[in-house]
């Protein structure tokens, strides 16, 4: 049989998750939105304080991402079995893993930050900020495993639903424990940590009751893991190791990104932060259209058709352009306007405006490499995509480095790194899908 990778199909496995994206980033551009009318120092923090607590949950994340590449091979191979038991014995590790990420959160975020952040007022806020937020890293990774699950076996619908609850339960709460509204009590930074807490606790509990109503857990064994398997534990976490930490790199990188951007001044960080909030917005359908990849990528080889990764790839890259040209276009109609949601402050907004001109232009890079990136890892050689990561991540950080120290360059020059990253990562995953030998090892243990 022949599998399908119309343009249609496709974006039936992508637009569930890009439907998720939307609810998902409604929580960050509620969140950056509510603390831009606080002020500039929580503006800052949340940036900071949040970027920290991801870069611990790109762990799970990767951990995530591997399974999903075995549980869709699984899935195109029909063997609904090993799938289940992949997604039992993943929570061997997962469960530990959030619970040492919280722990080293406890214990390490103040000498830590203390040490990377040289404003006063910032450092103490970022801490209030986490003192909150660590709680929400067991619902997170239980979000990461389901989400998972979900999108090997190509039904994402749900996720979208449980991503609607997550966004509605946060701009609630957003609005009440930020302000003091809704006889709630008024926290402020910490208010928007609690909520972002709250909404992931909801969103975990709504995506196990589906599994369960649906009977899932039946179908494929997901809570059976049996008798402790340590050749199928080692197979998973020798594939998903090199995501975890590419991810783990990837964005702490990024946070050390956003620490060279706090040494320009607490207004280039309050920038920074606003424009950070609207590329994720410009993400939204890269990251859909990603998972559709990685996943698809591993569908076809389960299936033994390595001659239509290529083609199928290449749709989905002109999918992904599509969408990010949709967003830029209604971008451009009023940027100021764009801007004016998170903040009045009219210094903020004029500072904003080219910065925003400027992740326009390497948006569609970003997602032509991206796209291209999770082919790679779609092919199961998580090994090769850590050192294609690396290489794009080491020459992004020297570039910013160099802007900053040698240079003292701007805030708006320093975002052009952006374009960079795109470029260099676009060129390098091509070039492996091209001429590399993944064709030659096609098969998952």
């Amino acid at each position: 049989m022949k599998p399908d990778i119309s343009h249609k199909r496709i974006w039936s496995i992508a637009y569930p998750i890009i439907l998720g994206s939307v609810a998902q980033n409604v929580i960050n551009v509620t969140d950056t939105a509510f603390l831009g009318h606080v002020g500039e120092i929580e503006l800052g923090a949340s940036a900071l304080g949040g970027m920290f607590y991801f870069v611990l949950i790109m762990l799970g994340l990767g951990f995530g991402t591997g399974m999903q590449i075995i549980m869709s091979r699984r899935f195109g191979e029909g063997n609904t079995r090993e799938l289940g038991r992949t997604f039992a014995h993943g929570n061997y590790f997962m469960l530990p893993l959030a619970l040492a990420s919280f722990i080293f959160m406890l214990f390490f975020a103040r000498p830590i930050l203390n040490v990377v952040i040289q404003s006063e007022n910032i450092f103490r806020a970022s801490l209030s900020f986490i003192e909150y937020r660590m709680f929400g890293i067991f619902f997170a990774f239980g979000q990461v495993m389901f989400r998972a699950f979900y999108v090997s076996i190509a039904s994402t619908r749900v996720i979208t639903w449980s991503t609607v609850v997550m966004a509605v339960v946060n701009i609630i709460l957003d609005y009440g424990l930020i302000f003091g509204k809704l006889g709630l009590p008024a926290m402020g930074l910490q208010g928007a940590a609690l909520a972002s807490v709250i909404a992931e606790m909801t969103a975990v509990a709504y995506l196990a009751a589906d599994v369960l109503l649906r009977k899932y857990h039946i179908k494929y064994p997901l809570f059976k893991a049996g008798k402790f398997d340590k050749q199928l534990f080692g197979g998973n976490l020798n594939l998903a190791a090199p995501i975890m930490l590419q991810n783990f790199l990837s964005l702490g990188v990024w946070f050390a990104f956003f620490l060279l951007i706090e040494k320009l001044g607490e207004q280039a960080l309050a920038i920074s932060n606003i424009i950070r909030s609207i590329y994720i917005v410009f993400m939204i359908p890269i990251w859909g259209f990603a998972s559709a990849a990685n996943s698809m990528v591993s569908y076809l080889l389960g299936m033994r058709q390595d001659q239509l990764v290529m083609t199928l790839i290449r749709r989905i890259i002109n999918l992904t352009l599509l969408g990010v040209a949709l967003l830029i276009a209604i971008s451009l109609i009023s940027p100021s306007l764009l801007i004016r949601l998170y903040t009045n402050d009219d210094a903020l907004i004029a500072g904003s405006l080219p910065v925003l001109y400027i992740i326009m232009l390497g948006a569609p890079f970003f997602a032509s490499g991206i796209i291209l990136f999770n082919g790679v890892m779609g092919t199961g050689k998580t090994n090769v995509s850590f050192v294609i990561e690396v290489i794009t991540l080491g020459l992004y950080l020297i570039y910013v480095y160099v802007l900053v120290s040698q240079f003292d360059a701007g805030v708006v020059m320093v975002w052009t790194s952006e374009i960079l990253y795109g470029m260099v990562l676009t060129s390098i995953s091509l070039s492996y899908l091209r001429y590399g030998k993944w064709k030659k090892t096609m098969q998952i243990q």
